[in-house]
């Protein structure tokens, strides 16, 4: 399914032929985001995202890298997280060689001119405000806000308006030099190629420099009993994030865990669903999920309520908190969820883009992937006594957090019914 190249200079070169496709997608990924800043520069690792797009020596302007790949239809883009960065393009097979110039030219010729960065300024900051009038994704980010507090991993990754004023040319390069090395970039080249032809191709457009990069800082975690935080906001719906701390993505159980999220609110017969909106119409959107990092994990429940409505649909969720770790998971259901991890992988994975950003996260965060194949066997092995050992290890009052976004001055309301 993959093959793993390592150059002398540490570069990563991860080729995945498909049979099944005409496309080529190239994806680059560098393993810093927002875990590795300091405070007074939150926010570098996205604003350094955008201005790879702004201008090189070889296409002056954003125009003319735009235009390089508009002009044969295909499609490219980029994103910052915590933990890692990625830009990537996707084309008809026939233009692989043009898309790893597109890339490699923006990766290691841009200008980063001043005048570009004074009006990217203006971009970002009105990113920030369309971001900060979007609570069903604003309150994700407090929930890590809440669990992290002032330090990475509880900032940002967009960063805050006056880290994005003072920034300048200096930092970026700064910042760009310190992290852009080889032995943290991967380079991943899925669809349909041929193997030998690309990797050399690589070797060629992406020679990028030796280093060592500076890394993130330790996260630490103290908590001893649940804890709340409530953004006012006048709102015609409340959003809230209700969750417990977990493992990290290398944990043995990280299975488990995913298996347990689908129990509660993976798909449309799930328990959340069934109990919060079938049942009792309480919301529209209702999802559950497990969130893993390198270092840290959680499993969040999100949802988007009546205003009247938010304190029975907490205590719904609680007590399906309880339920699931007081009383082992049925086989049936334990079978049908396992099921529908592994189609919706599968669905998932049709796509070059798609199979290119699942390598890429694995191998940028665990330094290890795992074939479609492994995957379902860890599935398969995961029994009603595992979902119930780490539901009642995870489900604990000193492990609970709730963020809110509505219109609520008062947190001692939801304080009081926070409890498993």
């Amino acid at each position: 399914m993959f093959n793993k190249t390592t150059l002398e200079n540490g570069l990563r070169i991860v080729t995945s032929p498909m049979k099944s496709t005409r496309t080529v997608t190239v994806l680059v990924m560098v393993g810093t985001g927002s875990k590795y800043e300091t405070r007074k520069i939150n926010g570098i690792s996205h604003f350094l995202e955008h201005m790879f797009f702004k201008g090189t020596k070889k296409r002056p302007t954003a125009l003319d890298i735009a235009e390089a790949i508009d002009q044969v239809g295909g499609e490219y883009n980029a994103f910052t997280s915590k933990e890692s960065t990625g830009y990537y393009a996707k084309v008809a097979s026939k233009h692989r060689r043009l898309v790893m110039d597109v890339i490699s030219d923006i990766l290691l010729e841009s200008r980063f001119a001043s005048e570009e960065i004074e009006r990217e300024k203006g971009v970002i900051i009105e990113e920030i405000n369309m971001y900060l009038d979007t609570p069903i994704a604003y309150v994700s980010d407090l929930f890590e806000t809440l669990l992290y507090g002032n330090q990475p991993a509880g900032w940002l990754v967009i960063g805050s308006k006056e880290n994005i004023k003072a920034m300048n040319r200096d930092k970026l390069l700064d910042y760009f030099k310190q992290q852009y090395v080889a032995s943290d970039t991967v380079i991943l080249v899925a669809g349909d190629i041929d193997e030998t032809k690309v990797i050399k191709e690589v070797e060629g457009y992406f020679k990028i420099r030796k280093g060592k990069y500076i890394n993130k800082s330790s996260v630490k975690e103290k908590q001893s009993e649940p804890a709340g935080l409530v953004h006012y906001k006048k709102t015609d719906q409340t959003h809230f994030c209700l969750g417990v701390r977990s493992y990290d993505y290398s944990s043995k159980d990280y299975f488990v865990l995913q298996i347990l999220s689908s129990i509660l609110g993976g798909g449309m017969s799930s328990r959340l669903f069934t109990e919060v909106r079938e049942k009792r119409g309480l919301a529209y959107h209702i999802s559950c999920s497990s969130e893993n990092y390198t270092d840290t994990g959680y499993l969040v429940v999100q949802a988007g309520v009546g205003n009247d409505k938010v304190t029975e649909s907490i205590k719904v969720i609680l007590d399906e908190f309880n339920k699931i770790k007081d009383k082992k998971v049925p086989g049936k259901e334990l079978t049908k969820v396992k099921e529908y991890i592994k189609g919706k992988l599968l669905l998932s994975l049709e796509s070059s883009s798609s199979l290119a950003f699942w390598l890429g996260h694995q191998e940028i965060l665990k330094k290890k992937m795992l074939t479609v194949d492994e995957v379902f066997e860890k599935i398969d092995a995961v029994i009603p006594e595992d979902i119930q050992r780490v539901a009642g290890d995870i489900s604990q009052n000193n492990k609970l957090n709730l963020a809110v976004i509505g219109p609520f001055k008062d947190k001692d309301k939801f304080d009081r019914i926070l409890k498993i």
